[in-house]
């Protein structure tokens, strides 16, 4: 069941900015954290960037920090992430997921967005 709606991914050149949107239900924006995962070709899902439920802390994986920030808006049940300066290594499907803290895969993940194409191309 799809409970989370990316967008805002694109085909982009190395330097450039983007912004993902996350949409989600409110019982469930209200209830969670959320996080940023990506997944490139042949590789793991990993995560890039984690807010609380309460918006007041975060998480930034090292290869994306003082790049990428994620912030929620609670009054629009809605999650960002702010890419800028994007290389051809951030290339990838890029999902929304809530549940607990620290959201890892397999262990905290109650909900997964469909994902969004991110291609960083030089």
């Amino acid at each position: 069941q799809v409970q989370l709606v990316e967008s805002g991914g694109g085909v982009v050149q190395t330097g450039e900015s983007l912004r993902l949107t996350c949409a989600a239900p409110g019982r469930l924006f209200r209830s969670y954290a959320m996080g940023w995962f990506r997944q490139a070709p042949g590789k793991e899902r990993e995560r890039v960037a984690l807010v609380t439920y309460s918006g007041g802390g975060t998480w930034y994986a090292d290869a994306v920090k003082g790049r990428f920030t994620i912030s929620r808006d609670t009054a629009n049940n809605t999650v960002y992430l702010q890419m800028d300066a994007l290389k051809t290594e951030d290339t990838a499907v890029y999902y929304c997921a809530a549940g607990p803290w620290p959201l890892r895969i397999g262990r905290e993940i109650a909900y997964w967005g469909q994902g969004t194409q991110v291609t960083v191309s030089s």
